[in-house]
């Protein structure tokens, strides 16, 4: 009997001293959030960054770097194997100087014709101008010999030459007019169905024309190995661009936390391989809506650091409303609307001495003193 005298005893003190200790929380305010509003001190973190492959995948063949290791930004992390991508880039570039060989030689051969042409038209006027003298010459020799013609045969009505010597006029005057027709007829073949016009220079000429609209059709085969080349110039860039992204970079200064893949390894695309801690700390506290009535986003802040006693300068870079108390504990305190409460996120600069997990404490006075 006493001993079970005894369990009662022990347990209604318990159950006592839960009620009062609840009470007294509820009172309080003892919750997470309070204290937090109490003291105001948060754990100093770093922001960390996953860093992976982007948009390509492959062997990993070189570790530059070890756990724990500082990394400056632009320092080398990884490298994936780029043989085949060497390969590709090679290829590209000897179909992009295949292609400008074949567009130097088309383009050679083009300036060739043009320049062929050029001498042809120019010839050709030469030869227009003397055929025009030769019809000239043919015209002038048709005019002596009609006129030789009319002569005898004037002569011939009054008996003063025998049928003979017309007949010889008529023979001449024949040959003459054969020989302009056939002038005439040279001259029509070199105009080639131009208008003669009185300055050679400013003719026409359809056959020279058509060359040059040949050798124009010409220039279109080589816009077309132009945009080949183009293409091909593209895929080369795009190549050169993978072939970067083969090598991992640090994005910023910070530190090796954790290294997730091993050399040898087949890694996939944006498959995160290293942690990097970087240099971005900050720390959260919570405060009052009195107290925050007086920041703003962007206002700088000091800390104290608990462990050394360093003041720690920051920047207020996020506020924001904190949860309620009785969404936390799902519970209202002394029956009454919840109290409202501040979280602060606040970025540190650069202090000696100070390191990632320390507390950092903000005493009222940074408050008060705005």
């Amino acid at each position: 009997m006493n001993l079970r005298k005894k369990s009662i005893v022990f347990c209604g003190i318990f159950v006592l001293l839960f009620l009062i200790s609840g009470i007294t929380l509820m009172y309080k305010g003892n919750d997470a959030i309070a204290l937090a509003i109490e003291k105001k001190d948060g754990i100093l973190t770093a922001e960390q960054v996953k860093l992976s492959f982007d948009s390509v995948s492959g062997r990993l063949i070189k570790e530059a770097i070890k756990e724990g290791q500082e990394v400056k930004k632009g320092d080398i992390i990884m490298q994936l194997d780029s043989t085949d991508t060497d390969l590709s880039i090679e290829k590209t570039k000897a179909q992009i100087a295949q292609l400008d060989a074949q567009i130097n030689s088309q383009n050679g051969a083009i300036n060739v014709e043009y320049a062929m042409t050029d001498t042809q038209e120019v010839q050709t006027f030469n030869q227009i101008d003397q055929q025009k003298a030769a019809i000239a010459s043919a015209q002038a020799t048709y005019k002596n010999k009609q006129i030789d013609y009319n002569r005898k045969l004037q002569l011939l009505e009054v008996e003063a030459i025998a049928q003979s010597d017309l007949d010889d006029a008529k023979m001449a005057l024949d040959v003459a007019s054969a020989d302009l027709a056939q002038q005439q007829e040279l001259l029509n073949q070199l105009l080639g169905g131009a208008n003669d016009n009185a300055n050679t220079q400013d003719i026409n000429l359809p056959t020279i024309n058509q060359q040059r609209q040949e050798i124009d059709n010409k220039l279109n085969d080589v816009e077309a190995l132009i945009e080949q080349k183009k293409q091909l110039e593209v895929q080369l860039k795009e190549l050169e661009v993978t072939k970067s992204r083969l090598t991992l970079y640090a994005p910023e200064d910070g530190k090796i936390i954790k290294i997730l893949a091993k050399q040898g390894e087949m890694i996939l695309a944006n498959t995160p391989v290293v942690l990097l801690e970087s240099n971005r700390r900050y720390y959260d506290i919570y405060i009052s809506e009195n107290q925050v009535a007086n920041l703003a986003e962007g206002d700088t802040i000091n800390g104290k650091s608990i462990a050394n006693d360093l003041t720690v300068p920051g920047t207020i870079r996020l506020i924001t409303q904190a949860p309620g108390f009785a969404d936390l504990k799902q519970s209202r305190e002394k029956g009454q609307a919840d109290l409202s409460a501040f979280q602060i996120r606040i970025y540190t600069d650069d202090v000696e001495g100070l390191q990632t997990g320390m507390t950092i404490e903000v005493t009222d006075d940074e408050f008060t003193k705005r």
